[in-house]
């Protein structure tokens, strides 16, 4: 019951993860959804109804702390890259459509999360836990844009140089800010218990680490870099040091009461905004972490959902978060687009692009179940919304822009 358990383990969650994902791919869908539904699959959903003595056998509750500890790893790796990545426009051109895009598409989800929360709220929340945090969270939940995922579909279907591409990934980026910034003041409530002294204790060691990071991590990572990776390409010294940097802020923010994806994050954003960084990046560290870690980050989730979500009361729950989360991106982000001067149909497919979730909601949904924030049943509901809304996107963009419409938006914008 040791390390060939393990193994073996690995083992199923990568193959599952990979044959599923190539499958999505071959039917149009980004990869991510593959490797969600390989999680969910070998979850109590499926593998565990089919087969429930065969998955008790191949993932006992003993073994789910090395499991943990390997996400928790992938998770820290994966939010670096992100960090690193994430670009919030500049450009007075792109600024504020984005703006406009990335906050209405945050705020109207959020809205109506919070309009249905009172009826979540009965059946959903864990004992103990107040209203207010339940609902800030569902709105956080609802409100979420996956960056990542979206650049992924816009590059693979061709609309990296189009205005909806351009400006999706843009006002993702603002959205996204947002969410990670309410996120942290719901974990914060959560973790202090009701008690306001542990709040502003973990906000005020939030705004020291903000502080240090902005003015002390920034010009050392770009210092260090510039000095020893002047071509952008991080030797094993360099690499081991900001490796070391994103695990110690992960572990300043755990030790505060957040998750350790936020210190991850931050630590990303410290670092130069270098396109061939990122690369080295992407191609050394994401590569290996998507392949091999970010899976079993799924299939912990999987292992977290439950098959109460087939009974008719959580249908309808589901059903009511499906239309708060797509009605709330579709509008809002079309909405946004709508009045930074964009037509009907380029604001669409904004609006279409903004609810992508993907592995973003996930990473959202697990923060607030380990929390203690919301259930199983309504992490259940979030997760499949996740899926759902994610697989939606790629067929409504390109319903919406064809190449001969894709052709007209580069001209015309």
């Amino acid at each position: 019951m040791g390390h060939p358990l393990l193994l073996v383990q690995l083992l199923v969650i990568i193959v599952a993860s990979r044959l599923l994902a190539w499958l999505l791919r071959w039917l149009g869908q980004p990869a991510v959804v593959g490797e969600m539904l390989a999680g969910l699959a070998l979850g109590p959903l499926l593998f565990g109804a089919l087969a429930p003595s065969w998955q008790a056998s191949l993932f006992p509750a003993d073994s789910l702390g090395a499991l943990q500890s390997l996400s928790t790893l992938g998770l820290v790796l994966f939010m670096t890259v992100i960090g690193a990545e994430l670009r919030v426009p500049t450009g007075s051109r792109l600024l504020r459509p984005a703006m406009w895009v990335g906050g209405l598409a945050f705020v109207l989800p959020g809205l109506l999360a919070l309009g249905v929360s009172p009826w979540l709220f009965r059946s959903y929340a864990p004992t103990g836990v107040s209203y207010g945090p339940f609902a800030m969270f569902m709105a956080t939940a609802c409100a979420i844009t996956a960056l990542p995922v979206m650049a992924r579909i816009v590059k693979e279907r061709g609309l990296t140089d189009s205005l909806p591409g351009r400006l999706g990934i843009a006002a993702a980026a603002v959205a996204d800010v947002l969410a990670w910034v309410s996120l942290a003041l719901v974990v914060a409530l959560i973790s202090a218990h009701g008690n306001w002294l542990p709040f502003w204790r973990t906000i005020g060691g939030l705004v020291l680490l903000l502080g240090v990071a902005w003015f002390v991590l920034r010009p050392s990572c770009a210092w260090l870099l510039a000095r020893h990776a002047p071509d952008g390409h991080a030797n094993g010294a360099v690499l081991a040091f900001l490796l070391a940097g994103a695990i110690g802020c992960a572990a300043i923010t755990e030790w505060l009461g957040l998750h350790a994806v936020f210190g991850a994050f931050l630590f990303g954003l410290c670092l130069p905004r270098d396109d061939r960084l990122l690369q080295g990046l992407i191609e050394r560290v994401e590569h290996v972490t998507l392949a091999t870690l970010v899976p079993v980050f799924f299939v912990l989730a999987g292992l977290s959902t439950t098959a109460q979500l087939l009974s008719a009361d959580a249908g309808l729950a589901l059903a009511l978060v499906l239309a708060v989360s797509i009605l709330g991106k579709l509008i809002g982000g079309t909405a946004g687009a709508r009045l930074s001067g964009q037509g009907w149909r380029n604001s669409l497919a904004v609006g279409s692009l903004m609810n992508a979730r993907g592995m973003m909601e996930l990473i959202v949904i697990k923060v607030g179940l380990d929390a203690g924030v919301i259930t199983p049943a309504m992490f259940t509901i979030l997760l499949v919304m996740a899926i759902v809304t994610t697989m939606m996107t790629t067929p409504m963009v390109m319903g919406l822009l064809d190449r001969k419409r894709i052709t007209d938006a580069l001209t015309n914008h």
